[in-house]
């Protein structure tokens, strides 16, 4: 007997993780073949890829995979990142699916990006380096805040447990000498 196949628990926030990739990278992939300006490529590339980054940023990244993040100056003008996650049972219930749709397209279209710049550098083309530098840079925040979020997670887990573990161990002590 199979075990159970696990599904999508949030499709339609898949969809719209994949369809803003897809998109921007469809549209700067065969723009070429429809449009003779530069300008037209640049505008509706980088609004996909900005649509892109909203919607994993504020939207697929808090669904999929519970977590949040965001950058802030401080009164000393420093960059200071902010990171969010659900608590740690409701974590530990995300979808797996949806999990790994996330993380493994979030990589894979920067891998996408970098590939065409590297075919823009070939054919000495920097105006689509240019594009193309947008783009990944979009897709390279979005990594590091998700995988600095993560590891904030992860870090916040390993506290809870280790605070946990010392609270029981010292009510465990504490009622073993209230017993002698």
């Amino acid at each position: 007997m199979q075990a159970p196949v696990e599904n999508y628990a949030n499709p339609k926030t898949c969809l719209f993780h994949v369809l803003f990739k897809g998109a921007a990278l469809a549209f700067y992939i065969l723009s070429a073949l429809f449009f003779n300006s530069f300008v037209i490529i640049f505008v509706v590339t980088v609004l996909l890829a900005a649509l892109d980054f909203w919607v994993v940023k504020n939207v697929s990244g808090r669904i999929l995979v519970g977590l949040r993040w965001w950058n802030e100056i401080n009164d000393l003008g420093e960059s200071v990142w902010k990171f969010e996650s659900l608590d740690q049972e409701s974590l530990a219930r995300m979808n797996k699916k949806d999990s790994w749709l996330f993380w493994w397209t979030l990589y894979l279209a920067a891998a996408a990006w970098f590939i065409l710049g590297v075919f823009s550098l070939i054919r000495f083309q920097a105006d689509y380096m240019l594009v193309v530098g947008v783009c990944l840079s979009l897709n390279v925040a979005n990594i590091i805040g998700f995988t600095k979020c993560k590891k904030d997670a992860k870090k916040q887990l390993q506290q809870f447990a280790s605070q946990t573990i010392a609270s029981r161990f010292q009510s465990t002590v504490q009622s073993a000498f209230t017993l002698v």
